[in-house]
């Protein structure tokens, strides 16, 4: 019975690792729409990993997002996943992180959670969307539902930079500050609020 209980918080967990600044700032956009409908939200990321794919930061960082824990997914009704596009698949430091969840995958903890996922490249075509699939593979495996972004969000369809209906994204260009256009603040904040939406139906429907 505790168990039931755990599992239906509602808490959006956006969980994302960013180098430059986009990803972090496409997240806490998310966060802005979920929490526009009234939704809690909870931002995590993940240390840094060395070249053999060891954490090398503290365990609480000095500043900014706390580090994810494993409560912190088990307890959540949704989650936002984001990471920059490193050859088309997430960043190293994102997937250390979640290799180490085989224990909540065996347990089925994930599943019927929703699930959305937001990525950056430096380039128009650097890989968005197989980033995206990247990261939607690993919510699938976890028995997640996926959301993605509608074209009823209609910067979707004016968008000279990211954004794709997989899920919300930057294209950096030569722009390294990490700053987001508004067309991509509108459809990540649009997207936020689409999860908090089906997060609230999802659980009214099951109680």
């Amino acid at each position: 019975m505790q168990k039931e209980t755990i599992m239906h918080q509602k808490y959006l967990l956006i969980l994302f690792y960013s180098a430059s600044g986009a990803v972090k700032n496409l997240a806490h956009a998310i966060a802005d729409g979920a929490e526009k409908k009234g939704l809690e939200v909870r931002i995590r990321t993940v240390p840094k990993v060395s070249s053999v794919a060891e954490a090398v930061e503290p365990n609480i960082p000095d500043e900014g997002p706390i580090y994810c824990t494993k409560e912190d997914l088990i307890n959540c009704a949704g989650i936002a996943l984001g990471s920059p596009t490193r050859f088309g698949s997430m960043a190293a430091p994102l997937k250390y992180f979640l290799d180490s969840t085989g224990d909540i995958w065996s347990n089925h903890e994930l599943e019927n959670k929703l699930g959305c996922v937001f990525t950056s490249t430096g380039s128009m075509h650097g890989g968005q969307e197989i980033t995206l699939f990247n990261l939607m593979t690993y919510l699938l495996h976890q028995g997640v539902i996926f959301v993605g972004s509608p074209y009823s969000i209609s910067d979707l369809s004016s968008t000279k930079s990211g954004g794709t209906p997989y899920g919300p994204s930057h294209v950096a260009n030569t722009n390294q500050s990490g700053g987001i256009t508004t067309s991509e603040k509108e459809i990540a904040e649009a997207t936020g609020m689409r999860m908090a939406e089906l997060i609230f139906k999802f659980n009214s429907d099951e109680s």
